[in-house]
């Protein structure tokens, strides 16, 4: 049974914006990964829990935000300024393992994995 259970996928068009959220137990580190069709899971965003710091890939930066909920241990990214590359699957991912901090934005420092809402970006 997933641990973790993303919502708010769809269908925009380029320029649009999505918010997804991620349902959650507690966890020190959590994160948004992007897996394209054909391709290589990647990070885009990641945050610790505790201190709220919050680390981006270059690609999304200025265009992506991801923020936390505390009281309900909600993660949450907002897409905004949406473009066709970002069409693909996108999963929400946490541990509490350490790991060291440059590596955050991998997919081997996360443990915990939900099952993926899908983003499409198309004219």
């Amino acid at each position: 049974q997933a641990q973790l259970v993303e919502s708010g996928g769809g269908s925009v068009q380029p320029g649009e914006s999505l918010r997804l959220s991620c349902a959650a137990s507690k966890y020190y580190y959590m994160g948004w990964f992007h897996q394209a069709p054909g391709k290589e899971r990647e990070g885009v965003a990641a945050m610790t829990t505790g201190g709220g710091v919050s680390y981006y890939a270059d690609s999304v930066k200025g265009r992506f935000t991801i923020s936390q909920d505390k009281a309900t241990n909600t993660l949450f990214l907002q897409m905004s300024s949406l473009k066709p590359e970002d069409t693909g699957t996108y999963y929400c991912a946490a541990t509490s393992r350490p790991f060291l901090i440059k590596d955050i934005l991998r997919p081997q420092s996360f443990d915990v994995w939900g099952q993926g809402t899908q983003v499409t970006v198309s004219s």
